[in-house]
């Protein structure tokens, strides 16, 4: 297999460290792009020493902040000028958390988990054009699974400044939200890059231990939940074999604009109007996404309102 060059993000703990390392091992070079070089340069050193690969990167990048994403991409261009799989693996989900922005005043979730990805992307698509097996994979979730509801639709009304909304903010919602809006911005981007050779995918992913990293970050109740959904999850080495087979595999080289389960299975959109039968296969299955990520319109709004609030002053 050939040698790619890969970036992963928030590869310093999870499923990003897991597929720093199988990529690593692999013999690709990897760029670990990670907000705090401190925490994560351990991480690279020992992914590093259990690959016997010397081309283990690792770069600071907020996936928050345009600022630095902007100075991200310049320094991977200037280092490494070349790009062939760019993997959004960088979320925010600091469960219990009161309402926060970042430095733009843009709701600190959605400026992690839709805008981030979409700057970055947008910054390094020539890169990836240039390269002759292109492929963006968005980590997505099972969260989405609550727009089944057909009464659900994305709330994007309260994204930037103070928080005015009616009901209390709820980061859980939030990432529900930016996760199904992730999803559309796949679906969008896949059209946009069809004629660069781009292919773009998003996996649903449906829950991995979580890291000590990652279960601090949440509010004690949180935590403790869990900790107890970790006692059911797989390994996070599952999810990066399925990252990496997403990436590098021949089985998805003629395609784009998928949502991808654990199985490694295409999944469907769901049908209008479903009986009690197919509502249970939604809720339990693994085969199924809502329709209602499929609304063009609502893929342009996500594409339009990610252009819109990137565009530096």
């Amino acid at each position: 297999m050939k040698k790619r060059t890969v970036i992963i993000t928030g590869a310093n703990s999870g499923i990003g460290k897991a597929a720093s390392l199988k990529f690593a091992m692999e013999g690709h070079t990897v760029i670990m792009a990670c907000r705090s070089l401190d925490r994560s340069s351990a991480v690279q050193n020992g992914i590093v020493a259990a690959s016997k690969n010397e081309n283990v990167y690792l770069e600071e990048l907020d996936a928050s902040s345009p600022a630095s994403i902007r100075a991200f991409c310049t320094r991977f261009r200037d280092r490494y000028g070349k790009l062939d799989i760019l993997i959004h693996n960088a979320a925010y989900i600091d469960h219990g958390s009161p309402h926060r922005v970042n430095d733009d005043q843009i709701e600190l979730t959605f400026a992690t988990n839709v805008l981030g990805p979409y700057l970055i992307t947008i910054l390094l698509k020539d890169l990836l054009a240039a390269s002759d097996d292109a492929r963006i994979l968005n980590a997505g979730s099972n969260i989405i699974k609550h727009y089944f509801n057909p009464k659900l639709e994305l709330e994007l009304d309260n994204l930037i400044g103070a928080y005015t909304g009616d009901k209390p903010f709820s980061v859980y919602n939030s990432y529900r939200n930016s996760k199904m809006a992730l999803l559309m911005l796949t679906f969008r981007m896949a059209d946009e890059f069809k004629k660069d050779g781009i292919r773009v995918f998003n996996l649903q992913i449906n829950g991995a231990k979580m890291s000590k990293e990652t279960l601090q970050k949440f509010t004690l109740p949180w935590r403790m939940i869990a900790r107890v959904q970790n006692l059911f999850f797989r390994p996070a080495s599952f999810m990066a074999g399925i990252y990496y087979e997403i990436c590098t595999s021949a089985a998805f080289s003629e395609t784009s604009g998928k949502l991808i389960n654990h199985r490694l299975e295409i999944m469907a959109p769901s049908k209008n109007n479903p009986g009690i039968a197919d509502q249970i296969k939604q809720v339990t299955g693994a085969g199924i996404y809502p329709n209602y990520a499929d609304r063009t319109d609502m893929q342009e709004k996500i594409w339009m309102l990610c252009r819109e609030l990137t565009v530096p002053e």
